[in-house]
């Protein structure tokens, strides 16, 4: 091991050894959601392609709402189906339409994807591709000093929440901080959710680009989740669970700023309240397997299906519902296979000559 990753082996070890009971206790709670969701996630394709299409609209209007930006959910809809939106400024725009594209080629592309520097930069430019005041930067590290600040609703900064790497270290610190989470993922040394939470408190300390920072360390914790196992990160928006608790990110982010380097290391505030994030997601991404969150799952004709099951507490056939709803048989048969994987409904009988009852 060379003496650089030797050190940093010996920080993290440091910044770890003050971990609470509290802290364990919620990754346990994540693992066995996960498991929960692994095995229990039969849904079909379409309904989690509905899922995802909604997640890329919600995390992308939270993640850039976070930096200042103004656009509501609905204008992000409105703006990726190319209806133009006059009373927001070009800015928002162009960073909601490099978010939504890079998440997608994330949320797509994950598995074939490496941690790497190049990989960082290139999440950059792709992130900035639209905005047209970053284009002497995007893609490349910060050349001048750069501070973190908060920002209020109106996108205008509330207070600095502490100093970053200087420009001439941030090479060196990036290409430390990289090569060691990659190799520790690898490794399976440590608990995958303390390797990643690692990185991105250190990520957003050194604040390797010029713009853009928090937006990219959310992207990237997409594709870290994504590719340790938590596939349900496409289903449920942690970027949104972010925005809904601001407050407390910025105050976790700058107690654990100012004890990342001291003589005794502690990012335990960052730990906690990233790890509520993930639970709260993982949580999200069960109960959408739930009977009590089949509105979610179902488009809207597929409801009429079940709105049919309600009404009649009858044995009913899949001729009946074609015949009575005017759906499209594919379609209601696709709402009959949802609804039996949740047990909303019974199947008596096979074949053609099935018939199904609401539970």
């Amino acid at each position: 091991m060379k003496n650089g990753q030797k050190m940093r082996l010996d920080k993290f070890s440091q910044r770890l050894e003050g971990i609470s009971p509290e802290i364990i206790s919620k990754i346990s709670q994540i693992d066995e959601l996960k498991g929960q969701w692994i095995s229990g996630a039969k849904l079909s394709p379409q309904v989690l392609g509905r899922l995802k299409r909604s997640v890329l609209i919600t995390s992308t209007g939270a993640s850039t709402r976070i930096e200042g930006a103004k656009l509501s959910d609905e204008d992000i809809e409105k703006l990726m189906r190319r209806i133009n939106i006059q009373k927001f400024t070009n800015r928002d725009q162009q960073e909601a339409q490099g978010y939504y594209e890079l998440l997608t080629n994330i949320f797509n592309s994950w598995p074939t994807i490496k941690l790497t520097e190049n990989s960082i930069k290139h999440f950059h430019q792709e992130l900035l591709k639209y905005a047209d005041k970053d284009k002497t930067h995007r893609g490349d590290y910060k050349k001048q000093e750069n501070k973190v600040h908060m920002v209020d609703e109106a996108g205008q900064s509330i207070g600095i929440l502490f100093d970053t790497t200087p420009a001439y270290l941030t090479p060196k610190a990036m290409q430390e901080l990289v090569e060691w989470t990659a190799e520790e993922l690898a490794n399976k040394k440590f608990h995958p959710l303390f390797v990643v939470g690692n990185f991105l408190v250190e990520f957003l300390k050194i604040h390797p680009f010029v713009d853009g920072n928090g937006r990219l360390s959310r992207i990237i914790t997409n594709l870290l989740l994504l590719q340790q196992g938590y596939l349900y990160a496409p289903y449920v928006s942690h970027e949104k669970l972010i925005e809904d608790n601001k407050p407390e990110y910025y105050i976790a982010l700058r107690r654990s700023q100012k004890m990342i380097n001291a003589n005794k290391p502690d990012i335990s505030a960052w730990l906690n309240f990233w790890l509520d994030i993930v639970l709260k997601q993982s949580q999200l991404a069960v109960e959408l397997l739930s009977k009590e969150n089949i509105e979610k799952l179902l488009s809207p004709k597929q409801l009429l299906v079940w709105d049919y099951f309600i009404k009649n507490n009858s044995d009913i056939s899949t001729g009946e519902i074609v015949a009575n709803t005017k759906i499209a048989r594919p379609t209601v048969k696709q709402a009959l296979d949802i609804l039996l994987r949740l047990k909303k409904i019974d199947r008596i009988g096979l074949g053609r000559g099935a018939r199904y009852k609401k539970l």
